[in-house]
């Protein structure tokens, strides 16, 4: 098939549907994705196979595999997708207004932090899209190999060259208990002395949860009694609840440490330290968007480290109410 004749098969459509098939391993969740019946997305995909004369997707049993043909098209998609935003950004900056969209994935103790910078942001630049994903380590890894988002947002980046990534905040991860608890009166508790009671922890894949299980080996320190809750705001409502104790982000428990709800506990190797950082994959060039939001971090990282490092208190107005913008 010559290339004219692709050009005239193909359509924008076609590869939006495939796109979202790609990027969510499933025709079904893709239809849900795009507001289409699944029978709709089916239609679309074959009438894109039979444009390029090669399969695409393949089922077997109730699993989706990616095919060859899709992994190349899925690159020349981004391409396409990608030259396009370019345009809409220029076309955007001729007419001095911004428009685009911004898609965030973001460990869930950077859920603390990463609205405040996406208010700052859109306080800016109201008519971009954003759309923000809360998950845990395991789960960003994921989407950072499979390029789902723009960006993801996650602390303990992996050694791995084919990343590029920004620092943002220091995320600290301390020790908790209830005001009260019998380890505030002791001389010089250690992690040892904390595992003896109930340990709160997230779920396996939680970035917090390893980061504190690879502290208790490095000490040899065993942690045979835990519970284990889904979330950050569940485990912080178990501790306050005497239920047990807990390892939490700094930032996660701020106001309930300043409300005297919390006690944080010193203990040897505490706090851990690791950096949130901006992530993307080498290879997946930033869109406009992305780029425009990552040069704004860097302009307001100061202020935004000078609010989370100070006493809770409310950010300064940035002068924009939360309401769609009304066209005249």
């Amino acid at each position: 098939m010559t290339t004219p004749k692709l050009l005239n098969r193909l359509t924008f459509r076609q590869l939006q549907v495939f796109r979202a098939v790609y990027d969510q391993q499933s025709y079904s969740r893709a239809a849900e994705a795009l507001g289409l019946t699944q029978p709709a997305v089916s239609a679309q995909i074959r009438q894109l196979e039979h444009a390029l004369g090669q399969p695409l997707f393949k089922y077997a049993g109730r699993t989706l595999h990616v095919l060859p043909a899709a992994d190349a098209l899925a690159r020349s998609v981004q391409a396409i997708f990608g030259q396009l935003s370019r345009l809409q950004m220029t076309l955007s900056e001729m007419a001095g207004t911004i428009h685009g969209e911004l898609d965030l994935a973001a460990v869930s103790t950077a859920q603390y932090v990463v609205p405040h910078l996406l208010a700052r942001f859109r306080a800016h630049y109201p008519n971009v899209r954003v759309r923000l994903r809360v998950c845990n380590r395991r789960q960003a890894l994921a989407r950072l190999a499979e390029q789902r988002d723009d960006l993801v947002i996650m602390a303990r980046i992996p050694l791995d060259r084919n990343l590029v990534f920004m620092p943002l905040l220091d995320n600290e991860m301390i020790p908790l208990v209830w005001p009260g608890h019998p380890l505030l009166e002791a001389e010089h508790p250690t992690l040892e002395d904390l595992a003896r009671h109930y340990v709160l922890m997230r779920e396996p894949g939680s970035g917090v949860r390893s980061a504190f299980e690879e502290l208790a080996a490095e000490q040899d320190v065993r942690l045979p009694h835990t519970i284990e809750l889904g979330t950050n705001e569940a485990v912080k409502q178990g501790v306050m609840a005497q239920l047990g104790v807990a390892v939490l982000p700094r930032l996660a428990v701020r106001l309930e440490v300043e409300a005297g709800l919390l006690r944080p506990l010193d203990l040897p190797g505490f706090p851990l330290r690791h950096s949130w950082c901006a992530v993307h994959p080498r290879e997946r060039f930033p869109t406009p968007v992305t780029e425009l939001f990552l040069r704004f971090l860097e302009d307001h990282l100061d202020d935004v480290h000078r609010h989370f490092n100070a006493p809770p208190s409310p950010l300064p107005s940035h002068g924009v109410d939360c309401l769609p913008l009304v066209p005249p």
